[in-house]
């Protein structure tokens, strides 16, 4: 997300460096999340205000351009567009599936719902009604999005010359400096994205502490309920962000992104497994999962399908080196300290006797 950050600042000040505003946005989100929670919350209402009344504003818009011809002269551009310019699917279910990887970094941060649980008021209505609103959310914003901008534009002209497809639908209709707009929605929602992140990051280091899988300086909260030496943890590993844009402002971008998804594949796969493992233990009472457990084991084959398709890509391919590498080096880590703490008992064992 400071990547990100950095190129779309760009825009504006196209002679700027990258890595400047990746580390402008660390210091203002790291700084964000040192408030109290309700402070952390009022700041991704607006974030997240801002980007759904772009798109629904989009999609009010185009669906207008679509049925009566609003910017198109009143003529009606229908939607033969989905199936026209070689069919529905024009380079076939290949295609699809080596989009798979890009697809799912678009999703990445939903998991971020149960995180928040153990900071809400009722988790069990709370988190139970945004989990089920997040279908009706992805329905909306997302596939809406695509069918009303893939039904205007033939698909193999969005995109063309790096052009939001944003930008092309607000250009169409007349709207001035569409781009400046645009760039300013995405700009928040990277710097949302990054803020939930921040956020999140510092509250599993803090339950990991809590339960005796970190130091325990890193549940200590401050008097703002904030756990500040998590946060700061956050922060201070987000500065590799900014040293990639430093010395690798061409290719970080592809870097990030491709690391993360591999990321939240991991994290996804966690969750599902953990999720299977809770439900034998505890039962399912609480809340029900529908085809449980053959959904988790359909998705625990399409995770591994998508780290499969990464490896067909170049650009990609780093993450498969990376992201196995730090899970080994997190391993050895949680083994060495095991088997440290069981020295330590052994010897005051020892020492009682």
């Amino acid at each position: 997300e400071i990547t990100a950050v950095g190129i779309y600042m760009k825009v504006w000040f196209p002679d700027s460096q990258g890595w400047v505003w990746a580390l402008a946005a660390l210091v203002l989100m790291t700084s964000i999340n040192f408030i109290a929670v309700k402070f952390y919350g009022e700041f991704e209402f607006w974030f997240a205000l801002i980007k759904i009344v772009a798109i629904v504003a989009m999609i009010i818009l185009g669906t207008l351009t679509i049925v009566i011809g609003l910017g198109n002269g009143g003529t009606p551009v229908g939607i033969s567009n989905l199936w026209s310019h070689g069919g529905f699917l024009p380079n076939g279910f290949t295609g699809v599936l080596l989009a798979m990887q890009m697809v799912m970094f678009a999703f990445l941060g939903i998991e971020v719902i149960g995180v928040t649980a153990g900071e809400a008021k009722n988790p069990k209505k709370t988190i139970r009604k945004a989990v089920n609103n997040v279908f009706l959310r992805i329905l909306v914003f997302y596939i809406g999005a695509l069918f009303v901008i893939l039904s205007i534009y033939p698909w193999d002209q969005v995109g063309a010359n790096n052009s939001s497809p944003f930008v092309l639908l607000f250009d169409s209709l007349g709207i001035p400096s569409a781009a400046g707009i645009i760039n300013f929605v995405v700009l928040t929602a990277a710097l949302s994205s990054c803020n939930s992140g921040i956020f999140s990051t510092a509250r599993m280091m803090m339950n990991l502490s809590e339960n005796s899988e970190a130091p325990r300086r890193f549940s200590k909260i401050s008097i703002n309920g904030v756990p500040a030496l998590a946060t700061i943890l956050s922060g201070v590993a987000l500065l590799i962000g900014v040293a990639l844009n430093y010395f690798l402002p061409e290719d970080v971008f592809a870097i990030v992104t491709s690391i993360a998804t591999f990321g939240a594949v991991w994290t996804w796969a966690m969750i599902l497994i953990a999720q299977m493992r809770a439900r034998k233990v505890h039962g399912s009472a609480e809340f029900g999962v529908p085809f449980f457990p053959v959904a988790n084991y359909l998705a625990l084959a399409a995770l591994a399908g998508v780290i499969v398709l990464m490896a067909f890509d170049a650009s990609t391919r780093i993450a498969l080196v990376v992201g196995p590498l730090w899970y080994v080096i997190l391993i050895a880590v949680y083994y060495a300290r095991g088997m440290h703490k069981e020295t330590r008992q052994s010897t005051r064992r020892a020492s009682g006797e």
